[in-house]
């Protein structure tokens, strides 16, 4: 371990005063830094219920013993209380912020953000302290907003100081974005507009190049090489599991029309990091950044949209105004779905807060295939004008609490799912549903294997390869490290690890990680409910080949997880596997225990 004492950097903006705060140092032996730090200091700081947008919640920036140090983009992670779902949030984002948030902050391993500032502020962090400024960017977009600051700067648009509740943080204007989960919201909340980072990025340490090469050779660098993220669409539609026309499909007859072929078209230039690893494409000349693999599915082929100039107009209005991609996909899909079903027969029909979202005809109700009518509404979620549209910025599921249409858009734990129709992968549909934040296809992949599988997976091949994920993702995030240099590197973690002074096993780090999460959400409340399989992957694609997944064949694969996590049958964590990890004496009162 470093000799330098882990400290959090605690900027209050409710004061305007700062001050570093020392951490126990078995919190980083055990925890290290990133997710795993960040998760320790929220489940000891925030008192259960807290509401997500309340001056009580915090947002956390957590580096890592290997940040600047690992090949690839750097990178951060913002952890909070998540407003869209009230369960534990973590994000990660590359960029010019990341790579100087690093420079900036250490030798703090963490920044807290605390209150709320009494007009809109920027926090700007250098030579490991921070200070609170006024800033007359509020209102401005992304784009705006990053050319008003000198530094790496991490801002929220519109959708944050709304507090539309997936609104996102973007760093570089919007090119990358603390995404899902509605972090934008919390610093909306605080009439926080911008975090800047004011120094140079570290030094990169020896070794890296070695590294470098191994992540180029190894499937992962691969795969991203030849044709970054946007592969997913064609991945997807392949395996008839690509989200299509508001999860009725699972196959896009548009696919390659919005895919790998496009995407190389539309780029005049590909982007890679500093040391030369590959990279993904985010060169578009003066039309802003190419999309990469969640755009095209959430706005394309999940609302039936095959124009490609149309899905990256999309995109980049969620990323100027501050929206998650895939949350705002699926919103508008809910719509589409909503009024085909006739649902949304009673919005009242007053200048603001008509089924047509606001002064245009009948005739353009929101439907598939419509980007104009698309890109209005999402413009009304923005500014919370009408009554679907303030509804919706709340989230589809509040759009379900009152209009109805629970089985139209999967949902879980306030999250709608992304990127893989799980109806082809049971594995998946585990991995969505017990996912910490929400349906999230980041914490575990097991699709990309599934659904190409020679034999049907057993039950407890589905279980122990969610686990094993989950628990490299969590380790990998305690770094922090690139999701693709992570997964490529996984076999190295310990040993990396090892030269940075840390006696740790990546496997128990990860599990330990997994661990603390479940306990702050099973403080809140969640339970095995929320482990849910939703009602409308319950249900066979309608012209796709996918049938719906049985909700007991569900329930017992859930049962199979918890067995190999040492949960009980209610999804807690059981004092022997707490023990065992090395967890115990964290538990608060509040928190209950499986026995």
């Amino acid at each position: 371990m470093e000799e330098t004492p882990l400290s959090a950097l605690c900027a209050n903006l409710s004061t305007g005063e700062t001050r570093r705060e020392r951490l126990p140092e078995d919190w980083g032996d055990r925890f290290v830094g990133g997710k795993g730090l960040a998760a320790r200091y929220l489940y000891e700081t925030l008192e259960p219920g807290t509401d997500p947008l309340s001056d009580a919640n915090v947002v956390v920036f957590a580096i890592g013993p290997l940040s600047g140090h690992l090949p690839g983009e750097t990178r951060v992670a913002a952890v909070t209380k998540s407003p869209l779902s009230g369960a534990f949030l973590d994000s990660y984002v590359g960029g010019s912020f990341a790579s100087r948030l690093v420079g900036s902050l250490r030798p703090n391993t963490l920044l807290v953000v605390e209150g709320v500032a009494s007009a809109p502020s920027a926090l700007v962090v250098s030579d490991g302290d921070a200070r609170i400024e006024r800033t007359a960017s509020w209102g401005e977009d992304a784009v705006s907003t990053d050319a008003a600051f000198d530094g790496g700067v991490a801002c929220i648009g519109p959708a944050g100081e709304n507090r539309v509740r997936f609104a996102t943080v973007a760093v570089d204007g919007g090119d990358h974005q603390f995404g899902r989960g509605g972090v934008g919201a919390v610093f909306g909340s605080k009439r926080l507009k911008a975090v800047v980072a004011r120094d140079d990025p570290p030094t990169r340490g020896e070794g890296g190049a070695g590294l470098a090469d191994a992540f180029e050779s190894s499937d992962a660098g691969r795969w991203l090489d030849a044709h970054g993220t946007v592969g997913t669409v064609e991945f997807a539609d392949a395996a008839d599991v690509l989200p299509t026309r508001g999860w009725r499909d699972g196959t896009f007859a548009g696919a390659e029309d919005i895919g790998i072929e496009a995407v190389r078209a539309a780029a005049t230039a590909r982007e890679r990091s500093d040391d030369d690893v590959p990279g993904d494409f985010r060169v578009r000349g003066d039309d802003g950044s190419v999309p990469r693999g969640a755009t095209p599915i959430s706005l394309g082929a999940a609302l039936g949209i095959d124009d490609f100039d149309a899905v990256a107009e999309l995109g980049g209005l969620c990323d100027r105004l501050g929206l998650d991609v895939i949350s705002a996909g699926n919103a508008v899909a809910w719509a589409a779905r909503a009024a085909e079903e006739g649902l949304l027969s009673d919005v009242s029909a007053g200048e603001t807060h008509a089924p047509t979202f606001g002064g245009v005809e009948e005739a353009h109700r929101v439907s598939f295939v419509d980007p104009d009518t698309a890109r209005e509404l999402l413009e009304h979620v923005v500014r919370r004008d009408t009554e679907l549209g303030d509804t919706l910025a709340d989230g589809v599921a509040a759009a379900v609490s009152r209009f109805g249409g629970a089985d139209l858009i999967p949902i879980i734990k306030g999250l709608s799912l992304p990127t893989y129709d799980p109806r082809g992968s049971p594995a998946q549909a585990l991995a969505y549903a017990t996912s910490d934040r929400g349906a999230c296809h980041r914490r575990a992949r097991p699709v990309v294997e599934e659904v190409f599988a020679t034999e049907e997976w057993t039950e407890a091949e589905r279980a122990a390869s969610v686990v094993a994920e989950q628990n490299a993702r969590a380790a990998s995030w305690c770094l922090v490290a690139d999701d693709f240099v992570g997964e490529a590197l996984a076999d190295r973690t310990a040993s990396m690890l090892e030269a940075r002074g840390y006696d740790q096993n990546a496997e128990t780090l990860g599990e330990r990680v997994w661990n603390l999460t479940r306990l702050f959400n099973v403080r809140e409340g969640f339970d095995r409910e929320d482990d849910s399989l939703p009602a409308a992957i319950r249900r066979s694609q309608e012209r796709g080949h996918r049938e719906g997944l049985d909700a007991d064949a569900f329930d017992s694969l859930l049962s199979a997880y918890y067995d190999r996590r040492g949960w009980d049958e209610r999804g807690r964590p059981t004092r022997s596997t707490l023990e065992r990890l090395d967890l115990l004496s964290d538990v608060d009162a509040e928190t209950p225990v499986g026995e």
